[in-house]
């Protein structure tokens, strides 16, 4: 620490100044490595676990009959670091286990996006420290949850971390950093593409998985992949009156460690590598053949072979192919075979695969049909939605060909953004619990002054209001004066009350009496910003489909506020088609939500994506087509969908940028189209 450092850091302490989390690196200097990754930004492992704040899972709605089991299968909205915290917990509380009773997650694979837009303009040299500040902001963003996905994972769990060739330098040192350079198992290199035929360039046809385990015993499942065809023609160049093709292998033990065994067999005398015993078994099986010296060779057979033990280098899956039925039209889409390699891998039936970056689905999909318990996690609507519908309609064979396969029964999760309407018909020992961990309080009953408390946040007192048993009651500065009387004195500075945001009569955030701040959490009601480190940051939805993969950070939470949306549909003709079609129009759209705790709206400009369930079964919201704003715009705000596909009614899902949702259920008769007849020639639009 440097004398300037020292005196900055004694002003700011005697002018009451809090210290920002800058300087927790000069302050509490991370430990020297031999080697390590430095950049701007980066935080010591001890405050991103400490820092990031817990967000409650709300159930949203289960898909399928538990049968009695305690396990359900898992798939979370919202922000994964956030998500991870709240995960960890779990495990800690025992909550976390694999069928075996392991606590933790056995396997996890993660895809992550990158944020590969610039809306930066400069010099080359801008540009180019530009592009130093996003890397650093990735590595730290990835890092982060790299440090909580260790802390999630079973003893003898692994990690895969699936790169593009663009940052796998990095994040190959931050990984050896987070898990230890000891616990590095594997770089295999996936060729995802065919060669290109650019000569100006040397083309990128490959990307990069990491293998850690989170310690040396970890598990491992022998895998093996199929011989080259190189290989088969080299080595089994043989082939019986059956079509078999096989080679002979050496049945001599000459020079073979640890011996033989010497007899003579058919008039030679050798060391051989089995006993007679044996050899007259195989005799009778047909598998031996002789040399023209009478050397016995063994038959060994193509088709009785495992194959190749898995090698580092991955030639024999293809990518997901426009033409493949597995295809969800998802950006970044993997192959459903790529996955089951990892899983058959390094997990057994009934333990936990977690994908943190789920996007389309595939590492879910492929443990569901590999018998193996799942968490999946997106902050993407767009991606939640396509998940449902892929596991709603999974085939039993990799690559979704095959039978119907009912999956085994999952709950959809909201973390970070609720629904308050669902949360206030709550019990109260629920809706205590909730309460809680929506803040950050440590569940820790006790009394003072007579009065009974919930718990702790940050050393001080948490009372959480019971609206149950106290219905018509209100919070107002009277209340809290009466609960200052009888606890002010041996509270210290700090004192929260949790009630629903009605209960209150007051406005302000807080209400100092005699040195004692009481606080007013508000359900709902995003976090006070002077309680954490951080400006609240919502999620973020993507108003085009270049944005998908783009990385979001969140903290803190808020609540649902569906927008209000003005539309109108009818059937028509566009330019230049034969056919009618059905138009869609969105004419106003007004957004709501708060952000760091004031009241915001936006209008067109923070619309995402119009979702569309063309045959909607009212129950399950099944995604059919979805437009972005950027294309709505385009077309005057006009999503223009075929009449064919149309069922007795459609559901329109119209989602802001923070994912907040209108849904709107549109009978067909409505649109301007008969029940089983074609549409109508003459335009008719229905007003909203």
């Amino acid at each position: 620490m440097t004398p300037e450092e020292r005196q900055e850091i004694i002003r700011r302490l005697e002018a009451g100044e809090e210290l920002s989390p800058e300087w927790a690196r000069v302050l509490f200097p991370p430990e020297k490595r031999e080697y390590e990754l430095v950049y701007h930004g980066k935080q010591r492992e001890e405050d991103v676990l400490a820092d990031t704040l817990a967000v409650p899972l709300q159930a949203v709605r289960t898909f399928g009959k538990n049968g009695g089991g305690a396990w359900h299968n898992m798939l979370i909205f919202g922000d994964n670091l956030q998500v991870m915290k709240s995960l960890l917990q779990m495990k800690k509380a025992g909550q976390l286990c694999n069928a075996d009773g392991t606590p933790g997650v056995r396997l996890v694979y993660i895809d992550p996006p990158f944020a590969t837009r610039r809306d930066f303009q400069g010099t080359q040299d801008q540009q180019a420290y530009q592009d130093k500040v996003e890397g650093a902001r990735f590595v730290e963003f990835l890092r982060k949850r790299l440090i909580f996905l260790r802390e999630l994972l079973a003893d003898d769990g692994s990690l895969f971390l699936h790169l593009d060739v663009r940052k796998c330098h990095y994040l190959k040192t931050v990984l050896d950093e987070v898990f230890g350079e000891h616990l590095f198992q594997a770089e295999i290199i996936w060729k995802c593409s065919s060669a290109h035929s650019d000569a100006k360039a040397i083309s990128a046809i490959h990307q990069n998985l990491f293998f850690y385990s989170r310690s040396p015993a970890y598990l491992y499942n022998p895998q093996y992949q199929d011989y080259d065809q190189a290989y088969v023609k080299s080595k089994y160049r043989h082939v019986d009156e059956k079509g078999r093709r096989y080679r002979l292998d050496n049945l001599t033990a000459t020079g073979l460690k640890g011996g033989g065994y010497k007899y003579k067999w058919r008039g030679v005398t050798k060391i051989w590598r089995c006993p007679v015993e044996t050899m007259r078994e195989l005799e009778r099986q047909g598998r031996i053949r002789y040399t023209k010296h009478g050397t016995a060779e063994y038959i060994r057979y193509l088709d009785e072979m495992p194959g190749l033990a898995l090698q580092d280098l991955w030639s024999d899956i293809n990518p997901v192919n426009s033409q493949a039925v597995e295809r969800i039209d998802y950006p970044t889409q993997k192959p459903e075979a790529l996955l089951v390699r990892i899983v058959n891998a390094c997990s057994q039936p009934g333990d936990i695969v977690m994908d943190a970056f789920a996007g389309s689905g595939t590492a879910c999909a492929v443990a569901e049909k590999l018998n193996r318990r799942w968490l999946a996690i997106d902050c993407g609507k767009l991606a939640i939605y396509k998940m449902q519908k892929r596991l709603l309609n999974l085939r039993k064979e990799i690559g979704n060909t095959g039978p119907k396969l009912d999956c085994k029964p999952f709950t959809l999760h909201n973390a970070g953004l609720y629904d308050f309407s669902t949360l206030k018909t709550l019990s109260w020992p629920d809706w205590r619990f909730f309460a809680l961990q929506l803040f950050g309080c440590k569940d820790e009953p006790h009394t003072i002054g007579g009065l009974t408390l919930d718990g702790k946040l940050k050393g001080a007192s948490v009372l959480v209001f019971n609206h149950h048993e106290n219905p018509g009651k209100r919070i107002d500065e009277e209340t809290i004066q009466d609960i200052h009387a009888a606890v002010g004195k041996k509270i210290g500075r700090k004192f929260f009350v949790i009630a629903p945001r009605g209960v209150f009569d007051f406005q302000q955030d807080y209400i100092d009496l005699e040195g004692v701040r009481y606080y007013a959490l508000r359900i709902p009601y995003s976090i006070i910003n002077e309680l954490h480190h951080r400006d609240f940051t919502a999620l973020k939805q993507p108003s085009d489909e270049t944005a998908v993969n783009e990385t979001v950070d969140a903290v803190g939470f808020d609540f649902i506020r569906p927008p209000k949306v003005d539309w109108s549909v009818g059937v028509s003709k566009r330019k230049g088609k034969l056919l009618e079609e059905v138009f869609l129009k969105v004419k106003k759209f007004q957004s709501y939500a708060r952000l760091r705790g004031e009241e915001t709206h936006g209008g067109l400009e923070s619309f995402s994506m119009l979702m569309l369930d063309f045959d909607y079964d009212g129950e399950v919201f099944d995604l059919d087509a979805v437009f972005y704003a950027h294309q709505l715009e385009e077309a005057d705000w006009e999503a223009w969908f075929p009449v064919e596909p149309l069922g007795p009614q459609v559901m329109a899902v119209f989602i802001d940028i923070h994912g907040n949702e209108a849904k709107e259920v549109i009978a067909r008769e409505k649109i301007g189209v008969r029940a089983g007849k074609a549409a109508r020639k003459t335009p008719k639009a229905v007003k909203v």
